[in-house]
């Protein structure tokens, strides 16, 4: 089975795939303080609670976006699972012509997203990975990644409004249901959702103006579904499509 890892500045989801057959997936902090061993444990009770054997895993693949705490997992997959990973960068054979310069600079969630939209999506495409920041990628008709947009995501976006308004509680991210909020929290509630909401849209519309074709738009990340509920441009959620184009790519690179 494959260990397929999705390392944001925030979270870490964390997927075992059987072939294609994504078995399970977790969420976790990514927390810089944390070494190898206490991810190793923490993983294998993971995998405990859900009757797998970590013995039956036999490969790992990282998407990284956050550098410091990369090589304590690439020792968790040589210490606890006894392979070396493959660690996703513009540098695959991602099935992908990368138009981004320079294209060292696109980030490894960013090419798992596009790759998995080309496999999984009638291109051209329009990747929204609502997260710590909201990314958007572009896919061309003919499988070429154009680059896109990078802006302040709902957890930049909360952690600066809590910082600098200091009679603002903090809240959770839960859909208010109503962009009038009665109280505090579901005002901001409603600022956050309904807001980054009206953002995707905007620079949504203004990509497909730029681009051929009419692309679908597929949304992804931790926030989506909450987010997405709320736009009118987004066609599809799929909440695990960098996970998705981790394995698609471990898949093309597997042999090298």
């Amino acid at each position: 089975m494959l260990l397929a890892l999705d390392i944001g500045n925030t979270n870490t989801t964390v997927g075992l795939f059987d072939g294609d057959i994504l078995k399970g997936s977790w969420r976790i902090q990514s927390d810089r303080e944390k070494t190898a061993d206490e991810y190793g444990i923490l993983l294998n009770q993971l995998l405990a609670y859900r009757g797998i054997d970590p013995h039956g895993i036999t490969a790992v693949a990282i998407a990284c976006v956050l550098p410091p705490v990369l090589p304590a997992w690439e020792r968790v997959a040589q210490s606890y699972f006894g392979v070396k990973p493959l660690i996703i960068s513009y540098e695959l054979d991602t099935g992908l012509a990368i138009r981004y310069q320079p294209p060292r600079d696109v980030g490894a969630d960013r090419i798992a997203n596009a790759a998995a939209a080309k496999a999984k999506y009638p291109l051209p495409a329009i990747v929204v990975d609502l997260g710590t920041a909201t990314t958007f990628d572009c896919i061309s008709k003919d499988g070429e990644y154009l680059g896109g947009a990078i802006c302040p995501g709902v957890g930049i976006s909360l952690e600066a409004l809590f910082a600098r308004a200091s009679k603002l509680p903090r809240v959770s991210l839960e859909d208010p249901g109503t962009p009038i909020g009665t109280n505090t929290v579901q005002s901001i509630q409603a600022g956050i959702i309904y807001g980054t909401a009206g953002e995707v849209d905007a620079i949504v519309r203004a990509i497909k103006k730029e681009m051929e074709g009419d692309p679908i738009v597929i949304a992804t990340g931790g926030m989506s579904r909450p987010i997405a509920a709320h736009c009118a441009t987004v066609d599809v959620i799929d909440e695990l499509l960098t996970l998705e184009g981790v394995r698609i790519l471990y898949e093309r690179n597997k042999d090298r």
